[in-house]
């Protein structure tokens, strides 16, 4: 299969401005940039006359089964939201697991994002039945993602500091007799999935673990997600100290910061994602950046819980690859990556209010979005740019809108102006997903 993408203008990889260029795909890959290349007589022609060219966004953080519970929040901490998880998203069936991924996908294309890191998870507990659902609704909207089934063995409300203390005696008798989803076969669950699953769809659909807060998993759970990380060479992403009090129940559980402690059990190290990182200390920065693990930054959704403002300005200074996510949208209300990039454009600034050199601009947020997403999504040489070599997975932009217009500098106007109405075209792995916005 070969298509050239024609009469566009592209945003070129290094100098991120826009050059005049055409873009030929051969099956799913991008096989040469540059202006006036010459047409082979078999392929597909792309019109991108009046449209900018970008790389599919990358959206590193997001959860499937929030996707239903768009709107139904609000002034809930994060551990409001966990306490009603089970009344707004238990009992599901596969079906309903497929509906929920599926809309979040689209979604996220229609927007111009192309590829996610999804941690999905079920109540009471993930079955093989609903990963698969979740696994065939990427497939069939034609999205490429890493996809992690997300769980836990410990009951939540014993991983929050002092609550058991101050529960009156009937509630306490309810949260004794709870009983924990099974370690072994939440494991087994895990590696069902990604013996199955990892690298199907063409090579669109990977997989990975997902231990969904340290302080509510075994150690031999979060062992076995080492094992599964070592073994078959899959990612581990978990919600890192998005909030202080997952910090404070870390040092009260281990004795030590949570990345001390899963440095400790090998957890840390290149496959390693955090989400968040909200509450992370300075030597635990250091941790993550000289190990080579990534740190990703919500933004949306760490204001709307009230978690606080990521020290993205720290980590980056530590060396940590930061990526930027949506998160699920019970929280952050949608899967719109551009709005995630004016966020992150914005909410770091009020961190340095006086200090404008340790701000984060408009081009490393736009890098948290592409090149630094991919190194998240274990993808660093595949996705992200327009270059040959990388997936052609590209987003095509109208330019007579009111966001772009006036152009003056299109990483800013990408970044801060950009909504995701102007995606006309989206492409992934060279196929069109979508075309004139549907």
């Amino acid at each position: 299969m070969r298509s050239i993408v024609r009469n566009g203008r592209v945003l070129d990889a290094m100098s991120l401005t826009l050059i005049d260029a055409d873009v030929l795909i051969e099956d799913d890959t991008i096989a040469a940039v540059g202006p006036r290349l010459e047409v082979p007589p078999d392929a597909e022609l792309i019109d991108a006359n009046a449209q900018i060219v970008i790389p599919g966004l990358v959206n590193c953080h997001t959860h499937a089964h929030n996707n239903l519970l768009r709107g139904v929040a609000d002034n809930w901490t994060l551990e409001d939201a966990r306490n009603f998880g089970p009344a707004v998203f238990a009992l599901r069936t596969p079906e309903e697991h497929y509906v929920s991924a599926a809309i979040g996908a689209v979604e996220m294309l229609k927007t111009g994002c192309t590829a996610a890191y999804d941690m999905f998870t079920a109540m009471p507990m993930l079955s093989n039945e609903g990963v698969e659902a979740v696994i065939r609704a990427y497939e069939d909207v034609g999205m490429r993602a890493v996809l992690a089934p997300q769980g836990g063995d410990l009951v939540f409300y014993r991983a929050v500091p002092g609550l058991l203390d101050l529960l009156p005696d009937d509630l306490r008798k309810t949260v004794d007799s709870l009983r924990p989803a099974p370690t072994q076969g939440m494991l087994e669950v895990f590696g069902n999935a990604i013996r199955r699953w990892n690298g199907t769809a063409g090579g669109r659909i990977h997989m990975a673990a997902a231990p969904v807060v340290p302080g509510e998993c075994s150690d031999a759970f979060l062992d076995g997600c080492v094992g599964f990380a070592r073994e078959f060479g899959v990612g581990v992403q978990t919600h890192l100290a998005e909030t202080k009090m997952q910090a404070m129940y870390g040092i009260e559980r281990w004795g030590r910061p949570l990345v001390r402690h899963l440095a400790d059990i090998g957890m840390v190290g290149p496959r390693f994602v955090g989400g968040h990182g909200v509450w992370l200390t300075d030597d635990e920065m250091a941790i993550l950046g000289d190990s080579g693990s990534s740190v990703v930054h919500n933004p949306a959704s760490n204001l709307k819980l009230g978690s606080g403002i990521a020290p993205v300005r720290e980590l980056l200074d530590h060396g940590v690859t930061v990526g930027l996510g949506a998160d699920g949208s019970m929280s952050s209300d949608n899967q719109n990556m551009f709005e995630a990039m004016r966020f992150a454009g914005l909410v770091n600034k009020v961190r340095f209010a006086h200090d404008p050199d340790r701000w984060i601009g408009a081009r490393s947020v736009w890098r948290m979005a592409t090149t630094a997403a991919a190194r998240v999504l274990g993808l660093g040489d595949q996705i992200g740019a327009i270059k040959p070599g990388y997936k052609a997975d590209l987003v095509l932009l109208r330019t007579d809108s009111t966001f772009l217009c006036p152009l003056n500098d299109i990483v800013n106007a990408l970044v801060y102006s950009e909504t995701g109405a102007d995606v006309d075209t989206v492409l992934v792995g060279g196929r069109r997903v979508v075309e004139g916005g549907r």
